[in-house]
């Protein structure tokens, strides 16, 4: 079964960057999507970004084009969110996903694999 073990969150200042990292344990990332969701304080949780089995289709949420890139590493163990130009209501707690299936995309896959995820705070 495909563990996901997050990391990366942390404070900083708006404008400023982090790298978040998806790893999986036990199993390989080959034919995976996977998907990175914030769960904020006083909401439920969201979709920021995914990509899909074969690493050629991606989606970001209209909120993060631009500023936020997912991508897969070439071992496929790791997926990151490089996360540029912070704002506050970025923050939240960023939980990583996994599905296994024939679809090529990401976006509304029934993911199955679930991280605890990482905290993520954007203030001064």
């Amino acid at each position: 079964q495909l563990r996901l073990v997050e990391s990366g969150g942390g404070l900083v200042q708006p404008g400023g960057s982090l790298r978040l990292s998806c790893a999986a344990s036990g199993l390989n990332l080959e034919g995976y999507a996977i998907a990175w969701f914030r769960r904020g304080p006083e909401e439920g949780r969201a979709g920021v970004a995914c990509i899909g089995r074969d690493d050629s289709i991606t989606w970001y949420d209209d909120a993060v084009k631009g500023r936020f890139t997912i991508s897969k590493d070439n071992a496929k163990t790791t997926v990151y969110l490089q996360m540029n130009d912070l704002k506050p209501e970025d923050a939240g707690v960023y939980i990583c996903a996994g599905y296994k299936g024939n679809e090529p995309g990401c976006f509304m896959a029934p993911y199955t694999s679930w991280g605890q995820g990482t905290q993520v705070n954007v203030s001064l």
